[in-house]
């Protein structure tokens, strides 16, 4: 189950022309899809583009009803093959995934697809998440675009603009004959904000439609000597093709005054920020009306260059706003500056910074910087009266403890890490490769397990190099980490048959919790659930079995620490050659809860028998070692100071937040540490019985807390 769901929303997918829609910015791409004609869709979820996918799923109906045929797909790079519908037939499609990390895996079939040229107009959407809302590595999708030769959109932040990009993308694709792709930043998948909706169209040519008549062109194969002929076309046609497409519909838009000393060029992406600072600036009002001119490109490649050197004409200087590095476009208008020989000043990242995301202080201190620069005559005599005394800002660093992210409460993976964390214990340390996904959290502390990520689904693949170590003598087999996500998206070929192949002597441990769970809670081929509209309950371990692994095995509950601990064990001490794998599963807990707790509130308030677990600390018992936290960190297993005089250390306690999964007492037990926890079961609409039978307890244990209470030493004054 993905972690949200749009049956709701899905109803606006059905507005027709002059209505208006309100929601989220990826919830608008979805309905401009269909304005536009799109014949099919495909993508793979990962922030922040996660809920398109989520919302096409929950869409299927309407999809079918216009003839789209949508696939939620294994991969970006089975996403980005999809596309090959729109080389040789009219058919408009789209697909989507998380970048950059999702044009890496996608390069090759983008690479192709390029190369061929469309027919039909083919978009790829990439949620740009750039900046400190990030989970990668920081990089950005532009220089794909640069390579390959798609042309790349960066729309204004607020819904009409991304709607119309939309459609300018599947015009410009088609006019030019290349795929375009279509850039939003985490701001502007979330913005809210309205549109005036068209009618949903059907497809001209639906993809059922071109099955019954195929099509072929050989020129559009990618072999010698069509594969040189295509690089002409792209020079000789395709790009002036969208160069006059951008110019002629204006899809580049210029703010503010025709004349003035300075102006600032900026991707669509930062215009929200560029306008934000001239207005606290005194130069721009809330409504976008500028005193600076703006150049802003919604098309940030190909750059047209009419259009620029016309913005430039007359200016002594201008501003190039562009997030991130290298700074690509800013050397591309140096490049026309230099050869027009015009004397226009071109500032960029001089003033503004080479790297780090553009926030709304970084993006007014550059501004101001620059106009102080080349035209103080601009500012207005009081800059920044709000803040013309910049507040100071303490030093948390030595007071506030960090906070870096960890498991869920209740997270099925918690008890793996801790099994190997107990094993490394007993054996030793071993090189240890981690993955992407929840299961990453492992490397931080208190596990402090895995120490590289080289990509999805490439945890054993990372171990490559030390797969022979033992057999030369390391003495110790080397320990990857996977997760069901990784292992269907790209491990399966690229690590396990990696490591059947080189007949690798070592461990991987796959870790399925059910779901692709960190990009959302979606379905995959391992997950347990049932999915009309997919194929689940593909077993893991069969699959490694089929490949030729023999040493498997499977672990249906990974809150057994003990378990774990001598299946990893067994695992790195085994005299058997080969590669060795444990299959980990349990639900995630996240996913469990959300189909769970609306079910328990439920029949509360029914007034149906309900029993809860619940784990606590008995604080008589408990020494304040704290060692359940170092093979936990459970975020619901916290310290309590206790009023005992006698006792300075505060003892573990466990909060209201607790799910019940038993991991801290199961790790307790499986390390030896203390008896001190328990397990208590809360009990909502208690029967008559029960009622009777606690009435009795709480007499008894009140009878005995009196009794102690009376036999308590007490020391009094003298009377």
């Amino acid at each position: 189950m993905a972690e949200r769901s749009f049956k709701a929303e899905v109803e606006h997918l059905r507005k027709g022309a002059g209505e208006t829609f309100t929601g989220e910015g990826i919830l608008a791409i979805t309905k401009a899809l269909l304005e536009n004609g799109v014949g099919y869709v495909g993508g793979y979820q990962g922030a922040p583009i996660s809920h398109l996918m989520d919302v096409l799923a929950d869409a299927e109906d309407l999809l079918t009803e216009l003839g789209v045929r949508f696939e939620a797909n294994a991969s970006e790079a089975a996403a980005g093959a999809m596309l090959a519908a729109s080389v040789h037939y009219p058919i408009r499609g789209a697909v989507t995934f998380k970048g950059p990390v999702g044009v890496n895996v996608a390069s090759d079939a983008l690479a192709n697809l390029s190369s061929s040229g469309v027919t039909g107009g083919a978009l790829i959407i990439v949620g740009e998440d750039y900046g400190e809302g990030s989970s990668i590595m920081q990089e950005r999708s532009h220089a794909f675009a640069m390579k390959s030769q798609f042309w790349l959109l960066d729309p204004r932040p607020n819904l009409p603009s991304i709607v119309k990009a939309v459609g300018d993308g599947f015009d410009l694709s088609e006019a030019s004959g290349t795929p375009a792709m279509l850039m939003l930043r985490i701001r502007a998948c979330h913005v809210t904000g309205q549109f005036e909706t068209r009618d949903n169209r059907r497809p001209p040519l639906t993809v059922a439609e071109a099955l019954s008549a195929p099509r072929r062109e050989v020129s559009r194969i990618v072999l010698p000597p069509m594969s040189y002929a295509q690089e002409q076309d792209k020079i000789a046609n395709r790009w002036p093709a969208a160069l006059r497409f951008i110019r002629d519909h204006g899809l580049n838009e210029v703010f503010g005054p025709d004349q003035a000393p300075v102006g600032i060029i900026c991707q669509g992406g930062m215009y929200n920020g560029v306008v934000r600072a001239l207005q606290r600036l005194g130069l721009a009002d809330m409504h976008g009306n500028t005193q600076v001119p703006i150049y802003c490109l919604n098309v940030t490649y190909p750059i047209v260059p009419e259009e620029f050197l016309g913005f430039c004409a007359g200016k002594d200087a201008v501003l190039v706003v562009e997030e991130g590095q290298p700074e690509f476009i800013e050397q591309q208008l140096a490049t026309h500056l230099l050869r027009a020989g015009m004397p226009t000043r071109l500032h960029g990242k001089d003033i503004l910074p080479m790297a780090g995301e553009y926030t709304g202080k970084v993006m007014l201190d550059g501004i101001e910087g620059f106009l102080r620069r080349a035209a103080p005559d601009q500012l207005p005599a009081q800059v920044r009266a709000p803040n013309a005394e910049a507040p100071v800002i303490p030093d948390l660093s030595q007071t506030v403890p960090a906070r870096p992210p960890g498991f869920c409460i209740g997270c099925p993976e918690r008890p793996v890490f801790a099994a190997l964390k107990l094993v490394q214990k007993e054996l030793g340390e071993h090189q240890i490769s981690a993955d992407i996904g929840c299961h990453l959290f492992g490397s931080l502390p208190p596990f402090n397990i895995g120490g590289a990520t080289m990509g999805y689904g490439l945890g054993p693949a990372s171990n490559g190099a030390f797969d022979g170590g033992r057999a030369a003598g390391g003495g110790k087999r080397p320990i990857s980490i996977i997760g069901d996500g990784g292992f269907w998206h790209n491990g399966l070929t690229s690590s396990f048959g990696n490591m059947t192949f080189n007949k690798a002597d070592a461990v991987a441990v796959v870790v399925d919790n059910f779901y692709s769970a960190a990009t959302g809670g979606q379905d995959i081929l391992s997950s347990r659930a049932e999915n009309p509209t997919k194929a689940t309950n593909h077993p893991i371990a069969k699959a490694l079995r089929g490949i030729g692994i023999g040493w498997v095995r499977q672990i249906d509950r990974t809150y057994d620490v003990a378990r774990m601990r001598d299946t990893l064990r067994e695992a790195l001490t085994s005299g058997l050659p080969g590669p060795k794998v444990i299959v980990a599963s349990s639900e995630c807990m996240l996913n469990r809860q959300r189909r769970e707790k609306p079910r328990r509130a439920q029949a509360i308030r029914e007034g149906r028998r309900v029993e809860a677990p619940r784990f606590g600390v008995d604080a008589a018992i408990c020494t304040g070692d704290h060692a359940c936290m170092r093979l936990s960190g459970c975020p619901s297993l916290s310290l309590k100071t206790l009023d005992d005089p006698l006792r300075d250390d505060p003892v573990a306690s466990i909060d209201h937040s607790c799910v019940g999964c038993g991991n801290c007492g199961e790790v307790a037990e499986a390390a030896i540490l203390c008896p001190s926890f328990y397990e208590a079961r809360v009990v909502h609409n208690p029967g008559l019985w029960e009622r009777r039978l606690n009435r009795w307890r709480q007499a008894a244990i009140g009878w005995l807390m009196r009794r102690r209470e009376q036999r308590r030493l007490r020391f009094g004054g003298a009377g």
